[in-house]
């Protein structure tokens, strides 16, 4: 995987951080990208200073004319880059009935229409080398639905069936599209705005018990299975929905 670069969006803390450190030790050149270029630059050290290859890349990821400037970036400093793990996404808690079209639209465009662009934008590099590896990080949300969060829900079921629909559009060409639904992932932005909340707390370990493995996910979890997808060994794996969950949904 020496030869190979990643752009990895939301990349400054959690989940993302994990991943591009993951990723750097397999060889793999890594794109830190992140709307906080303060935290995108300081992932890139620390992969940097661990070794890896790496560069801070600065954007909102709703933004086409940033994300393909960052992408300018990366292949300059790199080269052609032939995996992207869309990992940047917002959450938000809203009952339905007082969900704005403004709260809507802006989470469909940072969870989902992200991914769409970061992906058209990558596309061409993967086709020109025949091979390419798409891993979308979705959400546990979108296969239970929850309360107050339609609008995430949505966005991150829309990642899974737009995950299907590249794994069968491009397989031929070499490219590999899955996705992976966290839940429960430890010491995140995201899961400490869900579960510190009064009403999660009381809940959350009762909710942990009801899986089979009774702990909550590291950001590690998911880089680990990032980093299988992304590799040659996951070839033939491609349009699935891989659910590090502890088992909670078997």
């Amino acid at each position: 995987m020496t030869n190979k670069v990643a752009l990895v969006t939301g990349a400054a803390a959690g989940i993302g951080r994990a991943i591009c450190h993951r990723l750097s030790r397999d060889g793999i050149a890594i794109g830190v990208l992140d709307i906080s270029g303060d935290g995108a630059q300081r992932v890139a050290d620390e992969v940097t200073a661990a070794g890896g290859k790496a560069v801070g890349l600065t954007a909102d990821v709703s933004n086409r004319a940033e994300v393909s400037a960052a992408l300018d970036t990366l292949r300059q400093a790199f080269g052609p880059v032939t995996i992207a793990v869309n990992n940047a996404g917002m959450t938000g808690f809203v009952p339905f009935m007082e969900l704005t079209e403004e709260l809507w639209d802006r989470m469909l465009a940072v969870n989902l229409r992200s991914a769409f662009t970061v992906t058209q934008l990558v596309l061409p590099d993967m086709l020109a080398a025949s091979w390419g590896r798409i891993v979308n990080i979705s959400s546990s949300s979108a296969q239970s639905g929850a309360v107050n969060m339609a609008h995430y829900s949505a966005s991150k079921g829309g990642m899974i069936a737009l995950t299907r629909t590249l794994a069968q559009e491009f397989g031929e060409h070499g490219i590999t599209a899955n996705t992976i639904p966290p839940r429960f992932v430890h010491n995140t932005e995201m899961s400490l705005a869900s579960f510190e909340r009064p009403e999660m707390k009381a809940k959350f370990q009762a909710m942990i018990d009801a899986g089979p493995i009774r702990r909550h996910g590291e950001p590690e979890d998911i880089a680990g299975a990032a980093a299988w997808l992304v590799s040659e060994e996951a070839g033939y794996v491609t349009g699935q929905v891989i659910g590090v969950n502890g088992g909670r949904y078997i």
